[in-house]
């Protein structure tokens, strides 16, 4: 798969060796993602080898941040705010043992996660259309992944309200960054504490490909979030925890 030449030689850096097979469904990902891109707003990003970088280079270098597990262990991971399936779908193409869950509230970006997970025929994955601060509180849910991902979300203080509901105790977040975020994971520092959290690292991603710097912030889940968070749809950003 020549055309697929920049995500190989990165994932390669990230200690990954995509398969033929994985590059193909990469491949159809990329066609879906700019056809449907044409009637919903998924992404701005639609260029072959932009795309290869911005969206599913970046999308794997969230593996880093995973913690060691027991291989006999299947870690369910849930993918908060996913929009087009980032990163969660990449992650799922190289790492098939998991079980995945994308939330996402947009009717017709659910309608494309649908549509797409059933092209690539990807099995243990669970669509939720809903509002993150909504879906929390439903027992199947709260606090019952091991790993949560989110990419591009919000501010770091508002992220964690909004996902570390979902993350099991013992768990993780892994929110992806870019820029100068000091003075943001400064400011998270209580209501990550506040939500049952624990910063735990900012693990910088420095490949090539990226022209920007790029961070893994990397929160684990030390205590049970209290009963009252999230708050309701709309809550966390207006009054974030300060």
């Amino acid at each position: 798969m020549a055309g697929m030449n920049i995500l190989i030689k990165g994932a390669e850096k990230l200690g990954l060796n995509l398969t033929p097979e994985q590059l193909q469904k990469f491949e159809v990902y990329y066609q879906e993602l700019v056809e449907w891109n044409e009637r919903v707003n998924l992404t701005s990003v639609t260029g072959y080898e932009e795309a290869q970088v911005m969206h599913f280079l970046d999308s794997l270098t969230v593996i880093s941040g995973f913690p060691s597990v027991p291989q006999d262990k299947q870690p369910r991971i849930i993918d908060v705010g996913t929009g087009a399936g980032l990163p969660g779908i990449p992650l799922r193409i190289v790492l098939p043992e998991i079980g995945l869950v994308l939330l996402e509230a947009t009717a017709k970006k659910a309608e494309f996660l649908k549509n797409i997970t059933a092209k690539l025929e990807l099995d243990n994955i669970e669509i939720i259309r809903g509002r993150a601060e909504e879906v929390a509180r439903d027992e199947l849910c709260r606090e019952s992944f091991d790993i949560v991902v989110s990419r591009a979300l919000a501010p770091l203080n508002i992220l964690a309200e909004l996902t570390l509901p979902f993350c099991a105790n013992g768990g993780r977040l892994i929110a992806q960054k870019k820029g100068d975020i000091s003075q943001e994971v400064h400011q998270a520092s209580r209501a990550v504490n506040t939500l049952g959290g624990e910063m735990c690292e900012v693990l910088d991603i420095n490949l090539d490909e990226f022209v920007d710097d790029r961070h893994l912030v990397i929160i684990n889940k030390v205590k049970a979030t209290p009963s009252k968070y999230p708050r309701r749809p709309g809550i966390p950003t207006k009054k974030p925890i300060l």
